[in-house]
């Protein structure tokens, strides 16, 4: 699996964990609803958006891009 589809699987995953829907948590982050498509087409994603996802997910940034297992954010 590439790092960009790893990334989109975990968003998704996490996302549905939360019982949370992709294009309420893009709102919601003020990220346009293509994002995700944008992060497959290797457009990448910015640092920012990605730490905003991560927060609202309740996540590290590390977990989302599969760095760690553990999604909890280390203080």
């Amino acid at each position: 699996m590439s790092p960009s589809q790893q990334l989109i699987q975990r968003i998704k995953s996490r996302a549905k964990e939360k019982n949370v829907l992709i294009r309420d948590m893009l709102n919601e982050c003020g990220l346009n609803i293509n994002t995700i498509s944008q992060i497959s087409d290797k457009k990448g994603l910015s640092c920012f958006s990605l730490a905003s996802i991560a927060d609202y997910l309740g996540c590290s940034v590390d977990y989302l891009l599969g760095r760690t297992d553990n999604p909890e954010v280390n203080q």
